[in-house]
């Protein structure tokens, strides 16, 4: 009789076999990113990558995840907020956030989605400060983040038109909310196996908890949004599921996202998790693939990421 641990590691080999027949649907539109990913994105430029260098690829992608939020619901950038964070590391210099001229944040009209989204600012700030304490000296500084042409870049590429404004209303908000956070989540999951130290395991998995928190709140909005807003979020989940084949060599048979949806079943997909009810894995490559928009730096970080993994 197989042991436990052997039957985890037969179902984890063989659950991109088993995917529901509910992923067929984010293939479309997927194609269009082909152009996008040409090569492999370099998991690091040394070969020895430790905890601190890890943590670093994760302040990254909070920095994107605070400034987004903050200037979605306060408008104006974390170091400029009313209680300020730091985007200097362990004492950097900090890149820039570019914005569309005569920028104004998210003209909120429900107030349930607005209370969501000062609670999650407010949490992304948190695992800035949080992360930056933790790694000290070695915390990097904010790197060139760009909120503007990266969303009209990704908004053709995934065939919802040639523009879009996540702040321009609140169903775009939680559109753009949603391309950050099903990130972050599989980012997370990727990233665990990598730390050697538990305490730094037990803070990911913390915040882990917290994106998919954010996530399925998130999720859970764009279903009761309406077929319109599913629609859109089934093109970005394709589009994110292109990119993240692309940098996978030989790239996966199956995508690994899900839209926000219906099955035949009558079953929503507000989770996104494979046939397993495991929610989707990705490296350090299939993370920057989707944040660069191919196998370049570019889209959300134009001049790439700091640190080592980039």
């Amino acid at each position: 009789m197989e042991n436990t641990e052997t039957l985890i590691k037969e179902l984890a080999a063989r659950r991109e076999e088993r995917l529901s027949s509910r992923r067929s649907a984010m293939m479309l539109g997927g194609a269009a990113l082909a152009g996008l990913a040409l090569s492999r994105v370099a998991n690091a430029q040394s070969t020895t990558i430790g905890d601190p260098d890890i943590l670093n690829f994760a302040l990254n992608l909070e920095y994107l995840e605070a400034q987004f939020y903050t200037l979605a619901t306060a408008g104006v950038t974390i170091d400029k907020y009313s209680t300020p964070v730091s985007v200097t590391g362990g004492g950097g210099t900090a890149g820039s956030v570019t914005l569309k001229p005569n920028f104004a944040p998210v003209q909120f009209s429900t107030t349930v989605l607005q209370d969501y989204a000062n609670e999650t600012a407010m949490e992304e700030r948190n695992h800035v400060s949080f992360l930056s304490t933790a790694l000290g000296a070695s915390a990097v500084a904010m790197p060139n983040i760009d909120l503007y042409n990266s969303f009209n870049a990704l908004a053709m590429a995934a065939g919802l038109g040639s523009s879009f404004d996540p702040f321009a209303n609140e169903t775009n908000f939680l559109l753009g909310a949603f391309i950050f956070e099903d990130v972050g989540v599989t980012a997370y999951n990727g990233a665990a196996p990598l730390l050697s130290s538990k305490t730094y395991l037990q803070a990911a998995a913390g915040i882990l908890a917290v994106e998919a928190y954010h996530a399925g709140s998130i999720r859970t909005r764009i279903y009761a949004a309406g077929t319109a807003a599913q629609s859109a979020s089934q093109k970005i989940a394709a589009a994110r599921a292109s990119l993240s084949a692309a940098a996978v060599t030989p790239a996966p048979s199956m995508p690994d996202d899900i839209g926000v949806g219906m099955e035949a079943s009558g079953a929503a997909t507000i989770v996104d998790a494979d046939s397993n009810a495991i929610t989707f894995s990705r490296s350090t490559a299939q993370v920057l693939s989707i944040v660069y928009g191919g196998s370049k730096p570019g889209v959300f970080f134009p001049g790439g990421l700091n640190g080592t993994i980039k």
